[in-house]
């Protein structure tokens, strides 16, 4: 509404005098202001504000009248009467010093448009030059308590109990006395009730004020009654005039009227406020409202502020100013919303805590428009000592102006756009729009569209039908602030009318003379050309867009004839290129509603017009054509009190049904704000006129309107919409309004279920009462949100001064910085549960679930629970029918009930949860549904309710249930959460499970961290094979620090035990279940020592049963292709072996010291396998070039060709080139050599290589792969080192496994395990697999070993490093293999050929380890 901008002005006196000013009055129309001292008038002017004259008592006429106490204007500001202390009224006249005089004129730059071209063009911008001269003294024998000015006559009430009538021209009338003793006063008007009921002998007024809409005066006895006096007839005698007086006031101080909403407002001395309105029925007065501080709020000030000392309402009577004797001010909206004090928070406190004195005020007034409020406080501060004599009688004439801006529907409330807010101030307007000019082009897909993507791409829609969007109207909280332009401002301030057009894309805005209209899109003003046809127009009615037009209602001072204008928004602004049509009575509002605008006009009547686009020629036109005029006249004594007018789509039982939406769009209502009461008039569908068909699009003749009906009291504001939405009727055909302190109300539809009948005693529609915490300025429908504004304040620090408290304290010590900020607040909660306390859940329903796809319909459901929580649960009485439970109830209607329920609980404090889980059910139960439900991270935290409300057995019980869901379900995170959760009851409950003994031991030797220091240990000891000694380190993923170390140094704990025995069941299940991908992650994520666990579960879990379905699993499992062949084999030069690999020196290897792979081979082709042909070696290469290009190492080119023997006619060419610059680390080749292009290949060869490239799985997973070769290579699991040999298809890891199986210490079931698990391979590759019979070939010699040692029954003596070892990768440890100390074998792996290259040093560079090279049949072993 209204809200402070800035620090406060501070207007300097620039006469020197020792007289400090205590009084201010403003004329009529807010130009000139009247500033009183003891024996001094001044006469300042509002823009610029500046003095123009001052006129100074001499010494003998102040003795003689007294000091200067009160002045009135007036109304045609060219007299001013002052009452003196000692009972005169003195009556100045004030003169215009000349037509061409000016006290301060601008100076324009040469060659500026803006020169004097029109007669009185130059006054608007320019001080006037006045003189103030005393006309008439009068003397009233009686001390002077009030002056009110009343048309031509003013009222002077004296404290020996009379009123005086005097004229202004006090030539041809005299005065009128009337004694307020013979007033006769009543309760009310009502002449049965009529005759004296107060004591008048010793009762004069105090203060009064004439309203002019009730036609008399509200008046404040010093006894402190307070009452309302007007005459019964035209003529105010004593003989006619009646009074009224409120029987439950006894302390009133001062009084103030509203004029426009026919309110008195009476100050008390208790401190409060009493707003008073006169009931049209009886006549009596009656209770409005209170305008009061509470402790709530203020709870230091609430009742210490002293008595009311001033309230001054505003021009546009849209809110008041109140002030208290022990100062502060205070500003309410016209019916009690709260909007700013300064006796709390910023104003009240310095940045240290210390507390400041509230200024005290003498006098305030308002400025034109309401821009300004002119404040003389009574407790100027004085100057500093040190400043000079002459500065200090400078100073002490201060006057404070503060800055306001404020709502633009207070003088203009018009429909055109109710979705955006707009703020006027006195030279810029403040809008919540977003960056039209760079989302013009796109639109928001429907009204009920993704918020989401409307965040993202912030449009703006281009069709009138589609809602602004949660993107442009909440984008952020800064305003888009638009300076006038000041040229226009200049000649036209102050601005009196502002509004947006409904797309947000340009802003009109309407000063004295003239308007003018500012887009987005170009960033620029458009005013009008010609300066005569500007000043020769002034905007009565105010201003509003319909499409890209702007419709007029205004006055020509040329013609003096009312006109409707409309003028296009891309035209010059030029009558030339306007609509004007002629009108009969002076227009006082205007309004639109999709194609006519209703206009209220001076005689109390409604015109209904029609506007039609024509598009004639270039420029588009559009045609204006009567339709309806309805007279109101009966209905609205005073034409002032029509607060807005709107035309809606809003009915009550007329066709509210689902099957009619398209009737919601026509014009079946007027709403008519009159003076804070609602009342409609809808359509009068009940005579004859309706048995005439309806379905002709122009319609001439419209239906009549029924007599009016209230739909709501104290209405500020009003809002509707004209668009349409099937799917969100219930808002987009509400009515909202906006009742000050009552809060918002909804007049909400009440629409019949699946097309049912609805039932005959319920009301199609439905009044809904809601308090919200901001106060509202636009209304987003489909949104269910309330935008609006707040004052926020910003202490300054930076003066030297501004901690001291102290006389010396300049205005920016004294007040806070204001600046306004956007708000916005949710309604659907509150409206939700209105319904359900009237028994409409179906209702509730429907309308819930229209709004379910809001992206805060969450926390709609939230605040509802919150709520109705807080106040049942926190209420001293019973409740004889709670809530809660229909709410609760309401709530399981939808999924996110289970959330809700739980985020409520967590916000709110621990003594409510019993009432809260009575209402909707056992926190258990509703953390097994959560299960269920498969919602993990809503069940941890029903956990954290269960933990405090049941005893810590079932804590545990649930918490063991949902870790291993979780474990079940890899949510890492949620398990470590649960694994601290568990933890935590542990330390805290006295019963914990039994300890067991443990197989880890926190200090044992040997280690393996992954992708680090890869050395694999183990030891060999004869005395004991039984204890094994792993310690897993750290893994991939697992973070440093108290958490790595859980499982070294908190073994011992029992806690720590039960959870390591839930993680190893469930490892188990990993392994069993043949889900190795998921057991990496499991272990790399929680840090799982994967090692120790498989040494123990060696003979168990880790057991392979079925080869052929674990490798089936493990294509599946890493998405490894299964391996074909070509068609084109058959005719191969690979079946015959014609060719052979020839690798060596040439072999691509990596240089870098770190190396734990050595790659040094044996260039003699009789030490590769006569079976192997020469792609392998190339996979083989490939697989090097992979390890050597991530560790970012300098490599030597490898050079691949055929071995050719010399009968052969066929040739591969020269030497394949592959350099440095592929990039292997994905596994693709990206780039070869340039030398490839003059290799011959033939197709089947070039076949090969792309399928055993095509054979190859993702990168990721073959470092996945090898990191779990590695892990049971170290834990002694030769099954699976098969299994992932057979699925990498590296004969080397078979070749490794076989070799030590050799070893007599292997148990004989599983070396026939093996074996038989081997030919279940080569049985299913025969038959459902042939691509890898190829394979299966190659490592058939293996094979045939291991059927050689289950035959031979090797003893244990015989483990002894013999030549048939071409090879040692990673040896199988097992457990009975070695006990003790630390003992290493650095083993460098190889292959026979280069085709089983493991590539463990993946991706981590930086390993210092040397490369050892092997001769043939030997390996480094070191014993202990």
């Amino acid at each position: 509404m209204y809200f402070l901008t800035g620090w406060p002005r501070r207007l300097m006196c620039p006469l020197k005098s020792e007289e400090k000013p205590f009084h201010i009055q403003p004329d009529s129309h807010r130009v000139f202001f009247a500033v009183l001292s003891q024996t001094q008038i001044s006469i300042w002017y509002s823009r610029p504000s500046v003095l123009i004259v001052s006129y100074k008592e001499s010494a003998k006429a102040a003795s003689q009248f007294g000091s200067y106490q009160q002045a009135e204007w007036r109304p045609d500001s060219t007299m001013i009467a002052v009452a003196t202390a000692n009972g005169y009224i003195l009556l100045f006249d004030v003169l215009a010093a000349g037509e061409d005089k000016y006290l301060y004129e601008p100076v324009y730059p040469k060659g500026s448009p803006r020169v004097k071209v029109t007669h009185g063009y130059k006054e608007e911008q320019c001080a006037p030059a006045l003189s103030v001269e005393l006309k008439k003294v009068m003397d009233l024998q009686a001390p002077i308590t009030s002056l009110q000015s009343m048309q031509e006559d003013l009222v002077v009430a004296t404290a020996d109990g009379l009123l005086h009538l005097i004229h202004w021209d006090t030539v041809t009338n005299g005065r009128k006395d009337i004694n307020v003793c013979t007033v006769p006063f009543s309760v009310d008007l009502q002449s049965s009730r009529a005759g004296p009921s107060l004591d008048f002998k010793d009762v004069h007024i105090r203060d009064m004020e004439y309203c002019v809409t009730l036609d008399g005066f509200a008046v404040v006895f010093d006894d402190g009654r307070v009452g309302f006096i007007t005459p019964i007839s035209s003529r105010f005698s004593a003989e006619q005039l009646r009074g009224v007086w409120a029987q439950d006031v006894i302390d009133g101080t001062c009084v103030a009227v509203n004029n426009k909403y026919r309110l008195m407002a009476f100050g008390c001395a208790s401190g409060s406020v009493l707003v008073y309105t006169i009931d049209a029925a009886t006549g009596s007065m009656q209770l409005s409202h209170k305008l009061e501080l509470t402790a709530k709020h203020y709870p230091d000030t609430w009742n210490k502020t002293g008595a009311v000392k001033l309230i001054r309402w505003s021009p546009d009577c849209s809110v008041t100013m109140v002030t208290w004797e022990c100062g502060g001010l205070s500003l309410w909206s016209v019916f009690g919303a709260h909007l700013i004090c300064t006796l709390g928070e910023d104003f009240a406190y310095r940045s240290d805590g210390t507390k400041k004195d509230p200024i005290k005020i003498s006098s305030m007034s308002w400025g034109a428009e309401g821009y300004h409020l002119w404040v003389i406080s009574s407790d100027v501060s004085q100057p500093l000592e040190s400043e000079s004599e002459n500065k200090a009688t400078t100073q002490q004439s201060d006057i404070l102006q503060f800055q306001f801006i404020k709502s633009a529907l207070t003088a203009n409330p018009c429909m055109s756009n109710q979705e955006q807010v707009l703020l006027q101030g006195e030279d810029r307007l403040y809008l919540t729009c977003g960056d039209t000019a760079q989302a013009q082009s796109t639109t928001t897909s429907s009204a009920n569209s993704d918020h989401q993507a409307s965040k993202e791409r912030n449009t703006l829609p281009n069709t009138i039908s589609i809602s602004q969007g949660l993107s442009t109207l909440l984008g952020h909280r800064h305003w888009h602030v638009v300076q006038i332009h000041s040229t226009y401002l200049d000649s036209n301030w102050p601005i009196r009318f502002a509004a947006i057009d409904t797309l947000g894309q340009c802003v009109a805005v309407a000063g004295r003379f003239g308007f003018a209209h500012y887009s987005f899109l170009t960033r620029k003003w458009k005013l009008f050309g010609n300066i005569t046809q500007e000043q020769n127009m002034v905007v009565t009615g105010g201003l509003v867009w319909w499409n890209d037009f702007i419709v007029i209602a205004c006055y020509n001072l040329i013609d003096q004839q009312e006109e409707l204008r409309l003028y296009l928004r891309s035209s010059n602004l030029d009558n030339a290129f306007a609509n004007i049509t002629k009108l009969y009575s002076e227009t006082l509002l205007i309004n639109v509603f999709r194609d006519m605008v209703i206009l209220f006009r001076a005689d109390c009547s409604i015109c209904l017009y029609s506007i039609e686009r024509k598009q004639d020629s270039t420029n588009p036109t559009a045609s204006i054509e009567l339709l309806q005029e309805v007279s109101m006249s009966r209905y609205i004594p005073h034409p002032a009190l029509v607060v807005s007018v709107t035309l809606t789509s809003v009915r009550t039982e007329t066709g509210i049904t689902l099957k009619a939406p398209q009737q919601a769009c026509a014009a079946e209502s007027i709403m008519l704000n009159l003076a804070g009461q609602l009342i409609m008039m809808q359509r009068d569908r009940s005579g004859p006129q309706v048995r005439e068909k309806e379905t002709t699009a122009n319609q001439k003749k419209l239906l009549p309107f029924c007599a009016p009906v209230v739909l709501a009291q104290c209405v500020e504001n009003v809002w509707t919409t004209c668009r349409a939405n099937k799917n969100k009727r219930h808002l987009l055909e509400a009515l909202w309004l906006a009742c000050g302190e009552a809060g918002m109300k909804v007049w909400l539809p009440l629409f019949p279920r699946d097309n049912r009948k609805p039932h005959s005693f319920l009301s199609r529609r439905i009044m809904l009462p809601f308090h919200i915490n901001i106060y509202p300025l636009a209304v987003l429908f489909e949104d269910a949100l309330v935008l609006g504004a707040t004052n926020e304040t910003v202490l300054y620090d930076g003066l030297p001064w501004a901690g001291v408290a102290g006389a010396g304290e300049p205005l920016e010590a004294l007040f806070p910085f204001c600046t306004v900020e956007r708000t916005s607040q949710i309604y659907l909660h509150h409206i939700l549960r209105q319904l359900l306390v009237r028994n409409l859940g179906e209702q509730a329903l429907l309308l819930a679930q229209s709004c379910a796809g809001l992206p805060y319909f969450p926390h709609v459901l939230e605040l509802m629970v919150h709520v109705v929580l807080e106040e049942e649960a926190t209420s001293r009485e019973p409740i004889p029918d709670p809530l809660l439970p229909t709410v609760a109830k309401f709530i399981t209607e939808f999924p996110l009930f289970l959330q809700t329920i739980v985020h409520c609980a967590r916000k709110t404090e621990y003594a409510l949860w019993n009432y809260l889980f009575a209402a909707v059910g056992n926190p258990k139960d509703l953390f097994e549904e959560c299960l269920m439900a498969q919602d993990l991270e809503t069940a941890a935290s029903y956990l954290i309710i269960l933990q405090n409300m049941e005893v810590p057995a079932v804590s545990r019980q649930h918490a063991t249930l949902l870790f291993n869901t979780a474990l079940e379900q890899g949510k890492w995170d949620l398990c470590r959460h649960m694994i601290r959760f568990l933890k935590a009851i542990g330390s805290g409950e006295t019963g914990t499970p039994p300890t067991t003994p443990t197989t880890q031991e926190p200090n044992s030797t040997g280690g393996f961290e992954f992708f680090r220091h890869r050395s694999i240990s183990f030891s060999q000891s004869a005395e004991s094979l039984a204890a094994w000694k792993f310690s897993l380190q750290k893994t991939l993923s697992m973070p440093s620090g108290p958490s790595a170390k859980r499982w070294s140094k908190e073994s011992e704990c029992a806690e720590n035990m039960y959870i390591d025995m839930m993680l190893w069941r469930h490892a188990r299940r990993l392994l069993e279940e043949v889900r190795l991908k998921d057991l990496g992650c499991f272990s790399a994520q929680l840090g799982f020592e994967l090692i120790g666990w498989l040494c123990k579960e060696r003979t168990r879990a880790a057991r392979v049963d079925d080869f052929v379905m674990a490798l089936k699993r493990l294509h599946e499992d890493f998405l490894w292709p299964f391996p074909v062949i070509p068609a084109s084999s058959i005719n191969s030069p690979f079946r015959n072996s014609r060719y052979r690999t020839a690798v060596g020196g040439r072999l691509l290897k990596s240089q870098s010291a770190d190396s734990l792979i050595n790659n040094e081979m044996d260039t003699s082709a009789s030490n590769t396998p006569r079976s192997h042909s020469w792609l392998d070696s190339l996979n083989s290469a490939s697989r090097e070039m992979d390890t050597a290009s991530s560790h970012g190492a300098h490599t030597q080119e490898a050079f691949l060709s055929p071995l050719l023997n010399k009968g052969d006619d066929c040739s591969i060419g020269s030497a394949t080139d592959l350099t440095e610059t592929s990039s292997m680390v994905d596994g693709d080749w990206t780039m070869v050599d340039e030398n490839f292009s003059t290799l011959s290949l033939t197709q089947s060869e070039l076949e090969h290589i792309s399928m055993e490239l095509a054979n190859k799985g993702p990168h990721k997973s073959q470092v996945q792969l090898r990191y779990l070769l590695h892990i049971f290579t170290e834990a002694g699991c030769p099954e699976w080192c098969v299994i992932i040999g057979i699925l990498m298809r590296e004969a080397s890891v078979i070749s490794q496994v076989v070799s030590c199986l050799q070893s007599a210490e292997v148990p004989v079931d599983t070396v026939l395990n093996i074996k038989n698990g081997l030919m279940a391979v080569d049985v299913w590759a025969s038959t459902d697999c042939l691509g890898y019979k190829p394979f299966l070939n190659l490592i058939r010699p293996q094979l045939q070993k291991l059927v050689e040692v289950t035959q031979e029954q090797v003893q244990p003596e015989a483990f002894q490093p013999t030549s048939t070892a071409k090879l040692v990768e990673p040896v199988c440890p097992w457990p009975e293999d070695s006990r003790g100390g630390p003992a290493s074998l650095n083993t460098s792996v190889q292959s026979e050929e280069g085709s089983g290259a493991s590539r463990l040093e993946e991706e981590i560079p930086g390993e210092e380890q040397e490369e050892q090279p092997l001769e043939e049949g030997t390996f480094d072993c070191t014993l202990s």
